[in-house]
């Protein structure tokens, strides 16, 4: 029985999306809900699995190809896939696997580890169904053998159309992916249609240290494992500002500023696809171990490629944590159509004047990048000392004070 592969349904918000990666090739042998092809639009990449057991008939759309929603993609074919498929994929258990055999016998989540590690499948043991490989088996194995040196064949050569060689000096030219173009659009928009400016303080972090040392153990087992961050005290501590000066959480539209009364915050976080800013919704009613959790929750979907629209749409005002990777200061760019982005950075001991005393003292750098056109700098600078009160008295948070 022959079936239209489509692609998915998009919102509104997503006009059509490009064809990124083939899992299959026709006349390979795919099982049902197995991934066959990726999908990457302006905000997310979107899986298509197989809908029945058979193989791949025929490909409409080539990657790179653009394809509008609900499109016809490729033809599949449902039954028994092609003996030859078949055959190719019965020594995988005994021999090092070939890409095809990878997709078999390991689900997407886990051929995405096998490959940020150079790892093939023959190396990996298999717990799941039939001695598939999942992704715990990976994140097992890499445990296990923690400086397991890459096998040399594991990298793929680069197309000899992609490079440039010149004596000893080589270029590689790879198209830009749809979300990177898309990244680098909008951050352009935004510092060209904003009157973007940025004003700095400086937060001790010794009382926020102290109360994460005492209560750390406690709070990972009174909330099922859910650690205590640092990210969570700065959601909180932004969460009441916002509160305090509605315009650092509004947005513009056309000519109407639009005031918002919820905080919606956008957590950045940095994928292999490059720069995402999912949501947190509603932090004014969420205590520090659902914001733990729900940043938890939203980075693991983010390495996984697993994040939704829904994830990525709203959002009232964006929070980057640049000290992760060991900035000391940066100048974040807002992220349109917010008005204001704080960006947190390194901790990092300095010498401080503490009522005539020198003191050693934890220190992080705060950025506020704000747009002028809305938000003047008097509420901005009042807005990031708010913050650095709230976090260098974290029971202010409490007592809403």
């Amino acid at each position: 029985m022959s079936i239209e592969i489509k692609a998915p349904t998009f919102p509104e918000s997503v006009a059509d999306g490009t064809v990124a990666t083939w899992h299959k090739q026709p006349g390979e042998a795919v099982t049902r809900d197995e991934l066959i092809v990726d999908i990457e639009t302006d905000k997310v990449v979107l899986e298509v699995v197989a809908p029945a057991d058979g193989s791949l008939a025929e490909i409409v759309k080539g990657e790179g190809d653009t394809v509008l929603s609900d499109e016809v993609i490729a033809h599949f074919v449902a039954g028994d896939a092609p003996a030859a498929a078949s055959n190719d994929a019965a020594p995988a258990a005994d021999a090092p696997a070939a890409s095809g055999d990878e997709d078999a016998i390991a689900g997407p989540a886990a051929r995405k580890l096998l490959e940020e590690n150079n790892l093939t499948a023959a190396q990996v043991p298999g717990t799941g169904k039939g001695g598939r490989i999942t992704k715990e088996d990976v994140q097992n194995y890499l445990k296990s053998v923690p400086a397991a040196p890459a096998p040399a064949a594991a990298p793929a050569a680069a197309p000899a159309s992609d490079l440039v060689v010149t004596g000893e000096r080589v270029e590689k030219r790879v198209p830009m992916t749809r979300l990177r173009a898309t990244i680098a659009k909008r951050l352009v928009e935004a510092q060209q249609n904003a009157a973007m400016l940025t004003t700095y303080n400086e937060v001790n972090m010794k009382p926020v240290m102290e109360l994460r040392k005492q209560y750390k153990d406690l709070f990972e087992k009174t909330h099922n494992g859910v650690r205590l961050g640092f990210m969570s005290f700065f959601v909180k501590a932004a969460t009441e500002a916002l509160k305090r000066f509605p315009a650092v959480n509004a947005s513009i539209d056309g000519n109407d500023i639009v005031y918002h009364g919820y905080q919606d915050i956008s957590v950045a976080v940095s994928t292999p696809r490059g720069l995402v800013v999912p949501v947190l919704r509603d932090t004014d009613g969420m205590g520090l171990a659902d914001i733990e959790s729900g940043i938890a929750d939203l980075a693991m979907k983010g390495r996984d490629g697993k994040l939704g629209i829904e994830d990525m749409q709203g959002g009232t005002f964006t929070i980057t944590n640049g000290g992760t990777f060991g900035s000391l200061m940066s100048t974040p760019i807002i992220n349109a159509p917010q008005t204001a982005i704080m960006g947190m950075h390194k901790i990092q001991e300095r010498p401080m004047a503490v009522n005539g005393q020198v003191e050693i003292l934890p220190m992080m750098y705060l950025a506020l990048s704000y747009d002028h056109r809305l938000i003047d700098g008097k509420d901005a600078v009042q807005f990031l000392v708010t913050i650095k009160d709230l976090l260098e008295d974290p029971a202010r948070i409490l007592l809403d004070v």
